[in-house]
């Protein structure tokens, strides 16, 4: 592997973690090389041992951190129902943003669902108010709350909500929820609302490498719930942090800043991989924790829970496809297109290719492309592999999070899933 000059060598991916991270899935090739030749190809790949295995993980580590956390998968990351039944399973509720999600959600076994989101229709809440029994709603905003109110009405009932705190005031993520600063104007309104009994809080952050988004945002949440009615105080039965975990091995790259790589490079070598570190879960858990109980615990006596979604699924399914044409040297052409995953991720985003058929420890250079009518339809820049031929089954690891749920019926069919 080659570097470049002018950038930080911190950043590099260590060729020992690009190792040990190959050497499970060559050690498994036969198993997949057997769906492929049982199923056909393309594959999506899901792994249910995987899953339970992440899911304890993460349950294990904030629960010996926090007292009886609670635990919701953020169905968006995956939205196949195998994955959100295997969780539940676990022990996981689930956290749904749409009715279509809801619906899903409702099908499995699932006790607890929580309905975040923006812009929720009032079809959409009156399923929620349907199934109350199941369903807390995470309220987006003053008017979404008058909405859920006239829903419940109607239904002469009364819903157990929360309501999404943002946590930026401006920007694009002003879209969600309301300033924490109008809390006390949100409670003085649900005072009004006779059918929304409203006993909880959310706020959520993404792409967190460390936990100290989370835990800046807890202790300005203290803050703000020290000023509080102590009514609300008293009716305030959880709070939910949200998700953003990333996973453990940090964000694999082309290029340290997340530009696209260009695909007109020299293909005589492969190319440098980076990486921006991620912490542990045990970390994520434990600065969560001591922040917890220093800036909430001693206003508000409330269960603290929380929506993983690509921590957990993230290496839970793989992608399986065969080489269609070797056009050159450097050059193939698979039969899955990127359809497969709904976006471009490729071309900034770094996963290893894994050639089942000739295995080898080693990264060839080569373009890995698929088999749209479209440039940007790139898999790799690279194989690990003795060599690559028309046939060959290929491997692309840990696309468990926000692929499947992107996937798009675009030129080529969609690959089908099959359970190891």
């Amino acid at each position: 592997m080659t570097t470049h000059p002018d950038v930080d060598a911190s950043l590099l991916l260590p060729p020992d973690e690009l190792a040990a991270f190959v050497q499970p899935y060559l050690d498994r090739r036969q198993a997949y090389l057997d769906l492929a030749a049982t199923h056909g190809s393309p594959l999506y790949v899901l792994e249910p041992d995987v899953l339970v295995r992440q899911a304890q993980a993460f349950q294990g580590a904030f629960s010996a951190k926090l007292p009886d956390p609670g635990f919701f998968f953020a169905v968006k990351s995956n939205n196949c129902p195998e994955v959100s039944k295997t969780l539940v399973s676990c022990g996981f509720g689930l956290d749904v943003s749409s009715g279509e999600e809801l619906a899903m959600a409702l099908d499995t076994e699932a006790t607890t669902i929580v309905f975040s989101g923006p812009g929720k229709t009032t079809e959409e809440l009156a399923l929620a108010v349907a199934n109350r029994g199941r369903v807390t709603v995470l309220i987006d905003s003053f008017g979404e709350m008058e909405r859920l109110e006239a829903v419940a009405a109607t239904a002469q009932t009364t819903v157990l909500a929360g309501v999404r705190l943002t946590t930026a005031a401006d920007g694009l993520w002003r879209k969600f929820g309301i300033l924490p600063e109008r809390l006390a104007d949100f409670y003085e309104t649900s005072k009004t609302c006779g059918h929304v009994n409203l006993a909880g809080l959310q706020f959520h952050t993404s792409w967190n490498l460390d936990p100290k988004a989370h835990v800046a945002f807890i202790e300005r949440l203290g803050a703000v719930l020290a000023r509080m009615p102590i009514t609300f105080i008293r009716q305030l039965a959880f709070i939910d942090i949200g998700g953003g975990f990333w996973p453990e091995q940090g964000e694999w790259l082309h290029h340290p800043e997340g530009t696209p790589a260009d695909p007109k490079t020299s293909f005589s070598h492969v190319r440098p991989h980076f990486r921006l570190p991620a912490r542990p879960i045990t970390d994520f858990a434990g600065a969560i924790g001591e922040a917890v109980r220093r800036h909430i615990f001693p206003v508000a006596d409330v269960r603290i829970c929380m929506e993983p979604g690509r921590w957990v699924c993230h290496p839970a399914m793989q992608l399986l496809m065969r080489v269609i044409d070797r056009k050159a040297d450097d050059l193939v052409v698979t039969d899955a297109g990127t359809n497969a995953i709904g976006w471009e991720r490729f071309e900034t985003d770094y996963f290893p290719v894994l050639n089942l058929s000739r295995p080898d420890t080693r990264e060839q250079p080569c373009l890995i492309l698929g088999s749209l009518c479209t440039p940007h339809d790139v898999w790799g820049f690279g194989y690990f592999g003795k060599n690559i031929a028309e046939g060959d089954i290929l491997l692309i690891p840990a696309q468990g999070a926000y692929t499947y749920s992107l996937r798009q019926n675009f030129i080529k069919p969609l690959p089908r899933l099959v359970i190891l």
